[in-house]
């Protein structure tokens, strides 16, 4: 008997609680039912998601759709740095995928780690790095702000640079249609480059059937990552979208349970954030695409050179070399080439940075691709000339690899920012249109709208306010053609950005199919856009 009244208790309580959820329905309209549940914060809405099937459902559509959430905090406190901008990123529903944070040379990167992992899944990748400055909305005035940090004191007095060295940036990311795995690059007596390419592909095959939609990369500044970019280069066709930072301090957390023998935080060599498409996604996901485009801030200046002598110099990771041009048939020592270069730019004192982009063809091989002879692009910092040789920054030149000189040039740099805004508007106006899906099975056809949710900036830390004279020209093309979309990015020491780029080519065509992936003085832009599936019409 107490048995059938539990019964008919229950089956009252389900009778009222579906009357309840009808009756909240009416009264307040599922359209308003809507707009309230997506303005709440993320753990709010998680909690929501669990009192009836309506709220379930219409939090599950909002947690399908793409967001990226980025804010920034220049609270002097770690902590309260931590929290600010958590908190405005979880302050709308969002189901994590990815979080990327980036915090000023003043604070503890381990300490920032597990800061920002406490908030967050262990089961969510993290990447935790310290930049030369942050891109992103003000957590407290919702204003877009460009923070720089400088570390040299010639520039510490300059107003344009913080004196203090303190903030933070956190960036949390959905994109529909894709998942989403940490790749370590690890290293023993040296760096494991092919078991890195290997596994990135093999991760993402196993996902996906295919290449990798994109990977984000970052790599310790004291390591050369020239031969890693090269290998990822060769291996993934440009389709796949590589871009990062390449000379910082990280720390990740790689997403998977955390077992007693593991530490919350790990460091590699380099880390990569790999996005493969989601075969398994389920219906009514559309497709998330990356956009990449590069500004570059450095000139060509001089005759090409052809490098001979060429010797590496281990102690202080340097080349020596001696070099000839076309018109030059002997060997010329360090100065007698830089002294027409610094006259040619007007600078008796030899106190502009200087590059030598160097065009290599090396012989390329991957365990899944045939072996074959590329055109590489690689640039690398002139550090002084004499009577003997010219030094430059790095190893990996050989003889007879022809060279050119660069500088920075600011006006350049200005003009490739309008090009790029060019670019992003022609983009805008392709994804404005209504585009026709393919016929479905049935003969019936959808109508549906792409359009930007998000961007990324990686900038030279030796751009910004200070270089152009005024701020946000880097973030202005982004900015100016989609206003309301989240955007953010860092000043890097070494942007990376891969493709064929006949940027540096200067109007030759010789080599016009060389590939670049690490850049100097340039701005690199990763615009993300969604696709939302096909609508059939009856």
């Amino acid at each position: 008997m107490a048995a059938k009244q539990r019964q008919k208790l229950t089956a009252m309580e389900t009778e009222t609680a579906a009357a309840a959820e009808t009756a909240t329905m009416d009264v307040i309209g599922e359209d308003l039912l809507h707009n309230i549940l997506s303005r709440l914060p993320a753990e709010s809405c998680a909690s929501a998601a669990c009192v009836c099937r309506s709220w379930n459902l219409i939090i599950n559509g909002l947690l399908t759709l793409p967001n990226l959430s980025s804010a920034l905090s220049c609270h002097p406190c770690l902590q309260g740095a931590v929290d600010e901008a958590v908190d405005k990123v979880l302050a709308r529903p969002i189901r994590p995928q990815f979080v990327i944070a980036s915090i000023g040379p003043s604070f503890d990167l381990e300490e920032a780690q597990c800061l920002i992992s406490d908030r967050f899944s262990s089961e969510i990748p993290i990447i935790t790095s310290i930049s030369c400055g942050i891109f992103g909305q003000d957590a407290n005035t919702n204003e877009f702000e460009e923070v720089q940090w400088d570390t040299w004191e010639d520039n510490k007095a300059h107003e344009n640079f913080r004196d203090e060295d303190d903030g933070v940036l956190v960036t949390v990311g959905f994109l529909p249609g894709l998942t989403v795995d940490l790749i370590p690059l690890k290293k023993t007596r040296g760096l494991m480059t092919e078991n890195f390419v290997r596994s990135i592909r093999e991760r993402s095959f196993s996902r996906s059937g295919s290449s990798p939609m994109g990977i984000l990369l970052f790599s310790d500044e004291d390591i050369d990552i020239k031969p890693v970019l090269a290998k990822l280069d060769y291996a993934f066709s440009s389709e796949t979208a590589i871009v990062g930072d390449a000379g910082s301090k990280f720390l990740y957390q790689d997403g998977k349970a955390i077992s007693p023998s593991n530490s919350r935080v790990s460091s590699s060599a380099a880390v990569a954030l790999l996005f493969s498409r989601d075969t398994g996604k389920p219906p009514g996901v559309g497709e998330t695409q990356f956009h990449v485009m590069l500004s570059t801030g450095v000139s060509p200046i001089g005759p090409k050179y052809k490098a001979v002598y060429v010797k590496a110099v281990s102690h202080d990771n340097s080349t020596r070399l001696m070099a000839t041009t076309d018109e030059i048939d002997f060997n010329m020592d360090g100065e007698t080439i830089l002294d027409p270069i610094y006259d040619e730019l007007g600078d008796h004192t030899h106190s502009r940075t200087l590059y030598v982009g160097v065009t290599k063809m090396r012989k390329c091989t991957s365990r899944h691709v045939d072996t074959n002879w590329i055109f590489m692009r690689e640039f690398q910092m002139v550090l002084r000339g004499d009577y003997e040789y010219l030094y430059v920054h790095g190893d990996g030149i050989k003889s007879y690899d022809s060279f050119q000189f660069y500088h920075a040039n600011s006006d350049l740099a200005r003009a490739s920012c309008n090009n790029v805004s060019n670019k992003m508007k022609l983009l805008k106006q392709d994804l404005n249109h209504l585009t026709d899906d393919h016929s479905n099975s049935n003969g019936n056809i959808g109508m549906q709208k792409k359009s930007v949710f998000g961007g990324m900036m990686f900038a030279c830390y030796g751009r910004g306010k200070l270089y152009f004279g005024e701020p946000n020209v880097d973030a202005s093309p982004f900015l100016e053609n989609f206003p309301g979309a989240t955007f953010s990015g860092t000043y890097c020491n070494g942007e990376i950005a891969h493709g064929d780029f006949s940027l540096y080519e200067n109007g030759s065509k010789e080599h016009s199919s060389t590939r670049c992936s690490l850049h100097e003085f340039s701005t690199v832009y990763l615009v993300m856009s969604y696709t939302p599936p096909a609508v059939p019409q009856l």
